[in-house]
């Protein structure tokens, strides 16, 4: 199985700190690469990995600040879907944009949606619904408009995280500052609680930092570290009382979450997005809705067992799970692909081939259209499922809806065609009489250059 995997390029993959999205894509790609999945990683060109790795840029954009991020995006993600044929299937981590790139290539593309940043780019999801497919990272991150072959959680190399047994007296925040991951709230629950507040991440929103974190730095109390590689993430995690994850938004997913359990430690979180899925309340860490119930939870969190924490972790977010549910999407869209014959203009799959008739299910791409052509051996009967079919049958031009019908004598001109620019027409095709061949295909006018 050859796969191309589409690694964001804001950072290097692996991240040599924060990157969060270029983790998971190193995990995952290393991972396969180990169950001998045939991996081409594009990312930058200073990323590490045991596969193929074509990069259009040398750094990130957030590494290398002349760097023009719109016009590095626009270039990686070309230099994948111009190659796309190359591959049975192609990953996509890079959010909405590459599925306007989709029409390039007729290999199957997965996309996981790591989290919309804003309602406004859903229309993108919504118009290439049915030309992707959906991985969602957790089961709270889905919306109704879309459709999704499955949650995959995400997962965590465990040998980068070692368990303590015993946290010190300090409280830690780790993650963006950012209003979104609560680092005021965390400020406030640790004051209220009488105990010390580390601080440790990436200054994303410098005006939030300056206002509401800033003056409330004070050594031994309210402390920050800037963002920190894995071996210093490693100690700080381990050494932690409890992890206070008081977001403000609904997070699709919370990698500190599990990391900090990893470690063996437990965590207080607002009861938002994913939290319910990671956290256990009562078992690995406290579910809670305000700063007085987290402020409450510090108070018990000597209840909770440490080596608990380890072990829900290694149950549900290990790597090696993460790696064995993406070999089954991976499986069931290569195995669909074997079934199906793909054309410029969409794809068609046998659902009967026998003696006396030959059952098609057609699919045709947004906005494109078949040859005109006619058969000279067989007769045809179209049925439409999905989406409008723009039919031409000798001098009549129809617009057929689905459920609607038409039949396609012998030697008579025909053309279908998808008219819309947003969904993909499916129907299917019964042939019947006395050869079904390819070749009884008699080709007048063609998009692609099939005239014979």
């Amino acid at each position: 199985m050859r796969v191309a995997m589409l690694s964001p390029v804001a950072w290097r993959t692996p991240p040599r700190k924060y990157g969060p999205w270029e983790n998971i894509v190193s995990l995952l790609t290393e991972g396969l690469i180990k169950k001998g999945v045939e991996i081409t990683l594009f990312a930058t060109g200073d990323s590490i990995t045991k596969g193929s790795l074509r990069s259009v840029c040398q750094s990130g954009y957030e590494e290398d600040k002349s760097i023009n991020p719109k016009v590095l995006e626009c270039l990686h993600i070309s230099s994948l879907f111009e190659s796309g044929d190359e591959f049975d299937l192609i990953h996509n981590h890079f959010d909405f944009l590459p599925l306007t790139y989709s029409q390039m290539t007729t290999t199957p593309l997965l996309t996981t949606i790591h989290g919309f940043s804003s309602p406004s780019i859903l229309p993108v999801y919504e118009k290439y619904n049915k030309r992707s497919n959906y991985i969602s990272i957790s089961d709270a991150d889905r919306t109704p408009s879309l459709d999704y072959l499955a949650t995959v959680h995400h997962g965590i190399d465990l040998d980068q995280f070692s368990y303590s047994g015993n946290g010190q007296e300090y409280l830690l925040f780790f993650g963006r500052i950012h209003n979104d991951k609560g680092t005021r709230e965390a400020i406030e629950i640790a004051l209220a609680a009488k105990k010390k507040l580390l601080i440790v991440g990436l200054v994303q929103d410098q005006d939030y930092f300056d206002q509401f974190v800033k003056p409330k730095l004070q050594k031994r109390k309210i402390e920050f570290m800037d963002n920190v590689g894995p071996a210093q993430r490693d100690i700080l995690l381990g050494g932690a009382l409890a992890l206070l994850h008081p977001i403000q938004f609904d997070e699709p997913f919370g990698l500190s979450v599990i990391e900090a359990m990893a470690c063996g430690t437990p965590v207080i979180a607002y009861n938002r997005g994913s939290m319910p899925e990671l956290i256990k309340h009562g078992e690995n860490g406290f579910l809670v809705n305000d700063v007085n119930a987290a402020v409450e939870a510090v108070g018990k969190i000597s209840d909770i067992d440490r080596i608990a924490c380890r072990e829900h972790v290694e149950a549900h977010f290990s790597v090696d799970r993460m790696v064995e549910n993406y070999l089954k999407v991976y499986q069931q869209l290569t195995t669909q692909r074997t079934t199906e014959s793909h054309r410029p203009w969409g794809y068609y799959k046998i659902l009967a081939d026998r003696p006396d008739y030959k059952a098609k299910e057609i699919v045709v791409f947004e906005g494109k259209r078949l040859s005109l052509q006619r058969h000279t051996r067989r007769d045809e009967h179209w049925l439409v499922i999905d989406g409008t079919a723009d039919v031409s049958l000798g001098t009549k031009h129809l617009l057929l809806q689905p459920g609607q019908s038409i039949d396609i004598p012998r030697n008579m001109l025909h053309r279908v065609a998808n008219p819309s620019a947003s969904r993909r027409l499916t129907f299917v095709e019964i042939q019947t009489g006395e050869y079904f061949g390819e070749d009884d295909i008699e080709r007048l006018e063609d998009d692609y250059g099939r005239v014979n």
